[in-house]
């Protein structure tokens, strides 16, 4: 037996209750690839969707499900994460994302009192959890659970976004010191917050809660 794989199975199952209670449809998969697979097997079979997008999310593509819902067939896949395509292109997948049956994406923070809170960049990931897409699947790691918004606030602040300037290799004050400086830089990629507190309509945010650490 692994004691913290025990611990975190027992916290992830009292925190599932409090999602619940707030409306969300709530999961635990005790791994990224037992995560993929709920939501190929269950969720989506369930949900019956005709299109499907997606938010940025490392946690979608390392737990291997962007690529296992770009192989379905007869649905319709908005995929936002091509760089490939000229600018104009990518904005029109991203507002096209907002009218899909689903929509796959990670938060940056999930809460002990059942929140989902989350710090964008243009918005459109935020946009779609809020509203748009008949139904959301967030996948979330373990190491992303705090214990109030407070504290969700600062991990955000203080690490998660440094991290991701890092990662995308964007030339802001926290990329260099590992510290917000609240700064005007055009690469900036914090731009808009969200909290969700409650899922509305009830069962359309679908949480699927990970007992690994994942994403930032």
């Amino acid at each position: 037996m692994n004691p913290i794989q025990t611990f975190w199975d027992i916290k992830l199952g009292e925190i599932k209750e409090v999602f619940e209670d707030n409306g969300y449809t709530t999961y635990v998969a005790k791994s990224s690839k037992a995560a993929a697979s709920l939501v190929m097997d269950k969720i989506l079979p369930k949900l019956k969707p005709s299109s499907i997008s997606f938010g940025g999310s490392m946690t979608v593509v390392d737990s291997g499900l962007f690529d296992q819902v770009k192989k379905l067939k007869q649905v319709k896949v908005i995929d936002t994460y091509d760089s490939q395509p000229p600018l104009e292109e990518r904005i029109e997948r991203r507002r096209q994302a907002l009218l899909t049956d689903v929509f796959i994406t990670s938060a940056n923070a999930l809460t002990e009192e059942g929140e989902l809170v989350n710090l964008d960049g243009t918005g459109n990931r935020v946009a779609a959890m809020a509203f748009g897409p008949r139904n959301v699947i967030v996948l979330v790691g373990r190491n992303k659970l705090c214990s109030d918004l407070d504290a969700a606030v600062s991990r955000i602040k203080e690490y998660a976004a440094p991290v991701n300037a890092m990662r995308l290799k964007r030339k802001t004050p926290c990329a260099v010191t590992g510290k917000c400086a609240n700064c005007n830089s055009k690469d900036r990629i914090c731009s808009v917050w969200s909290i969700t507190e409650k899922s509305s309509p009830k069962g359309r945010i679908h949480v699927v809660m990970i007992n690994e650490d994942l994403g930032f």
